[in-house]
């Protein structure tokens, strides 16, 4: 497979060619792009050195599949481009994501909705991908109500200006801001921007998002999001009210054979998912899972995955995988 990575100096993009590397995917010709101002630079995969072209380069190039995690206004830009030219565009971007004519995937969850007429296909957001992952099973047993989500997501979902922030401000040093506050010893209950309804933009994402993965308008989704100084992954609690009552012994067993999670659940011996404990991995770790006992038939847990391998760059390469299992690409 010709493999075009378009973001490929970014930290996704590097996070990708880990993971196409990692999990052996068919990589014959790789091609790492960026934008011109990088153009020229050496990636390295594999033990071989690749230059970075620009985004018209490659298309000429013609490669099979092209993941992309270069930002909205890129993908907006380029991706019908890669498209038009016959090129199967895996986008981590938001520009996609509630296209109806696009689809939003999670293998695990809705991967069958792929067919050989989608040219570009959306990766869902961060957040979004590791709830539904542990969603799914449950929905399929006891149908889901309503979901309550509340998260604590890493600074790396913002970026290398976020990361250093972070690090400068453990080391007293001044520096370029990612954010309008002091991160480091603080909380901020805002990422993204601000709706007209008081939410912000990456709430409202994982309420929509939710719904058209799971292909269920009458799940009620409500989320607040908030960034906290920690590397390594996303953190979720997750309030779940279902139409039918549940066991957790079987709740247990449902999310334990669930494709992609691991069950981490032992509050006697203090076992319970962190994200130190995420980082590095591609599966989502739940825990905490327990009864709600102010209301009937409602579960919580908590839900964990480092936001850069299965909140991005796994979860587009598990779809380029699956695009090849089923032929499509």
């Amino acid at each position: 497979m010709k493999v075009a990575v378009v973001g490929a100096t970014g930290l996704v993009g590097s996070e990708i060619l880990t993971v196409l590397a990692e999990r052996n995917f068919p990589v014959t010709a790789l091609i790492p792009v960026a934008s011109e101002r990088s153009k020229g630079k050496e990636i390295e995969f594999k033990g071989n050195k690749y230059k970075v072209v620009t985004p018209a380069e490659a298309i000429a190039l013609h490669p099979d599949v092209a993941l992309f995690s270069a930002g909205g206004e890129t993908s907006t830009e380029y991706a019908p481009q890669f498209a038009e030219a016959g090129i199967t565009v895996v986008d981590n971007s938001s520009a996609w994501r509630m296209d109806p004519t696009k689809k939003l995937v999670v293998p695990e969850v809705n991967g069958e909705v792929l067919s050989a007429a989608d040219k570009i296909i959306a990766n869902p957001n961060c957040s979004t991908i590791q709830m539904v992952v542990v969603l799914q099973p449950l929905h399929a047993k006891y149908k889901i109500k309503r979901v309550v989500v509340s998260t604590y997501q890493s600074v790396t979902g913002t970026g290398v200006k976020a990361v250093n922030q972070l690090m400068d401000e453990r080391a007293g040093k001044d520096g370029e801001k990612a954010y309008p506050y002091q991160i480091d010893l603080n909380v901020i209950p805002h990422i993204d921007v601000f709706q007209d309804n008081g939410y912000t933009k990456e709430e409202m994402k994982m309420i929509k998002e939710t719904n058209k993965i799971m292909g269920d308008d009458s799940i009620r989704v409500t989320a607040t999001t908030v960034r906290i100084p920690v590397m390594g992954g996303h953190s979720e609690a997750v309030n779940i009210e279902f139409e039918n009552d549940f066991d957790l012994a079987e709740v247990r067993q449902l999310l334990g054979e669930q494709e992609g999670v691991i069950v981490i659940d032992d509050p006697a011996n203090l076992q319970y998912p962190m994200p130190k404990d995420a980082h590095g991995k591609d599966e989502v770790l739940v825990g905490r899972i327990r009864r709600d006992e102010s209301q009937d038939k409602t579960l919580n847990l908590w839900v964990v995955a480092d936001n850069l391998r299965k909140g991005a760059a796994t979860n587009a390469v598990q779809i380029a995988e699956l695009l090849l299992k089923k032929g499509l690409i």
